[in-house]
């Protein structure tokens, strides 16, 4: 079988992944499965029942809203998952508590606890992206009104996109280049691997899942770069209509059009994982995202490959086909 023939897609599934610490997340139909190998090389299951929130109401789980509901949920369940990984590797330095951990202790119980620090993550995560990604082109860009009064409105916007994805870029090169990362970024190629020869309707080995592709159509990475692609041509029609110089206003509208630009962005992605093997428009489209995958997805050895296996298995739904994207 050559690798033309090994990575071709029999199907396309629905069930998708996250790296973790010494660990994999698999998110399927009906289950979530997080799969850690601890320090004595074993690997730890975990695996629970998914309740989503678009049964409860189905509002939620309409076009450009769901985009929005399911970002949000995968944050929170990816923060959790982290949590959970992190603990069968402690920071030795810090195995005493310290003074405000002691007081959180005290005045919280550990499942409120758990809560907040949760919450405090997805908000300082969310906060950091917002920043990076939006709040400072835009400000940084304001210099540019300040210093040439008569730069044209339009010369702004362009600048200010072409900020936005330089920055992206250098933040995921700099992440690429931390070390504890650099195995994180192999567990990330794992799954992806593994995904994909699922897909392709293999057997789950070692062997087959090593010889497949590590970037993935439907990776997170490449969902972020959309994010910050829709996000420079929403804004630029805006300010077309609207043109505004104020960068504080400016952000402000950056910050309202986010959940429009979120939206926008899943149904794009959906669009583009359905279609982006078939070759042509969706390929084309999905190939940025792709190479930038090359910073976020690194070759794993075969205990990780076993990690995603197994956590794969665990997520696989009963009835056949539930999991058809």
């Amino acid at each position: 079988m050559n690798k033309k023939e090994n990575n071709a897609c029999a199907f396309r599934t629905s069930i998708g992944g996250q790296a973790l610490i010494e660990g994999i997340m698999m998110r399927g139909p009906e289950k979530q499965a997080i799969v850690v190998r601890d320090q004595e090389r074993k690997l730890v299951e975990k695996v629970e029942e998914l309740r989503f929130i678009k049964d409860r109401y189905p509002v939620l789980g309409l076009p450009l809203i769901r985009g929005t509901v399911n970002f949000l949920a995968s944050m929170v369940s990816g923060v959790k998952a982290l949590m959970y990984s992190a603990e069968f590797y402690p920071d030795e330095e810090s195995a005493q508590p310290s003074k405000l951990d002691l007081w959180l202790e005290k005045h919280f119980s550990d499942k409120k606890l758990e809560s907040l620090i949760i919450t405090l993550a997805v908000i300082l995560g969310v906060g950091l992206s917002v920043f990076l990604f939006m709040v400072l082109p835009t400000l940084a860009t304001g210099g540019i009104l300040y210093f040439f009064p008569g730069f044209p409105l339009w010369g702004r916007n362009v600048v200010e996109g072409v900020l936005k994805v330089a920055i992206f870029i250098l933040y995921l090169a700099v992440c690429s280049r931390q070390s504890d990362i650099y195995r994180v970024f192999q567990y990330h190629g794992a799954e992806h691997k593994t995904i994909f020869c699922y897909e392709a309707g293999l057997p789950l080995t070692v062997e087959n899942v090593r010889s497949q592709p590590k970037h993935h159509p439907r990776c997170g990475t490449s969902f972020l770069f959309v994010v910050i692609c829709v996000s420079i041509i929403v804004s630029g029609i805006f300010f077309g209509f609207f043109p505004m110089t104020n960068p504080f206003l400016r952000t402000l509208v950056h910050l309202l059009l986010l959940p429009l630009v979120v939206g926008i962005t899943y149904e794009f992605n959906r669009w583009v994982g359905r279609h982006s093997q078939e070759g042509g428009l969706a390929r084309l489209l999905s190939a940025p995202g792709m190479w930038l995958q090359n910073f976020t997805t690194n070759e794993p050895d075969d205990s990780m490959i076993e990690c995603a296996i197994r956590s794969l298995e665990l997520v696989l739904p009963q009835e056949k086909g539930k999991d058809v994207w």
